[in-house]
């Protein structure tokens, strides 16, 4: 399958997902390069290991804004087909009884989609989506993330308004996210270094289909879904006045503050784990280095002839 591409924006910067180094996860089903998994025949029972969550709020609760009709028919039919497809795609398989988050990061395969992905992500993207918003949300965020969305889109008007556009111009189905990024570019045979606090900044990504910030190792904090069954029993067509509603009335900034707080969290995590074996390699002793230690204390006198001769 030809890789999916997307477009990764930010008020500063436009590159290629293709070449992003995915997450440095690992569990005992990851290798490198293609995998293959396998399917066990043991039963022919399809055990369900996945459930479908329901959204956090009652199926009325975002009216008149987002109808309980657009709720059963998205998460009722939608969401769930997704979930009892992605148990009858995992059960037997060395994908069985991972989380999510790790199917999707092995099941993208760098591009080259493997079977699994589609339903584990919109299982995953839509649980996102449906806690990235609240009765009664939109408005203005305020504390660290306020001063962030400042000083990385330069206003909170200025964001606003990407983040509509980015969910406008995605070409056909897919998802606009607000993503933390705590990384850099992983480029091989080049050096890379360690993130900085440059790094560390707010992004706007939009992503085709299935496809969500996970598979570039950042941190999604807020998303929208403009697959059109999203908002066409409540908006027809009008995908730029249903992402204006979300923003303006469903939005949880609550929510994508919590996201931010765990995300620098777990970034911080993650360096410090990387620091220490960091540390461990290089104070790692090598073949050269027992060699040194066995000579250490052997003293050895050598006669000079040129002293024999001056005595």
């Amino acid at each position: 399958m030809a890789a999916a591409t997307s477009m990764v924006t930010s008020s500063s910067f436009t590159f290629p997902s293709q070449g992003l180094r995915l997450p440095t996860r690992s569990h005992p089903c990851m290798k490198p390069q293609q995998r293959r998994f396998l399917r066990k025949y043991a039963s022919n029972v399809i055990t369900a290991t996945y459930e479908l969550k329901p959204p956090p709020y009652s199926l009325n609760a975002l009216e008149p804004h987002m109808s309980r009709e657009t709720l059963e028919y998205h998460w009722g039919k939608h969401h769930r087909t997704y979930v009892e497809n992605l148990n009858k795609q995992v059960v037997g398989t060395d994908l069985e009884g991972l989380s999510l988050e790790d199917i999707i990061t092995v099941t993208y395969n760098k591009g080259d989609i493997l079977p699994a992905f589609n339903s584990a992500a919109q299982a995953w993207n839509h649980d996102f989506f449906w806690e990235s918003m609240k009765p009664g949300g939109g408005g203005k965020p305020s504390g660290d993330l306020l001063d962030l969305i400042e000083r990385d889109f330069g206003s909170f008007e200025r964001f606003t308004e990407e983040f509509k556009s980015a969910a406008a111009t995605q070409f056909g189905s897919g998802w606009a996210w607000l993503a933390y990024k705590a990384n850099r570019l992983g480029v091989e045979n080049a050096v890379n270094p360690w993130p900085s606090e440059n790094d560390k900044k707010l992004v706007i990504v939009k992503s085709p289909n299935a496809v969500n910030p996970l598979v570039w190792d950042y941190f999604p904090l807020l998303t929208i879904d403009v697959w059109e069954h999203a908002f066409y029993l409540d908006f027809q067509n009008r995908r730029a006045d249903y992402i204006s509603m979300f923003m303006e009335k469903l939005v949880s900034w609550e929510a994508v503050n919590a996201r931010l707080e765990n995300a620098k969290a777990q970034a911080a995590e993650r360096e410090m784990e990387e620091e220490r074996m960091k540390n461990e390699e290089e104070w790692k002793p090598t073949d050269d280095d027992d060699d040194d230690d066995d000579d250490e204390g052997l003293e050895m006198y050598v006669d000079s002839d040129d002293d024999s001769e001056a005595e």
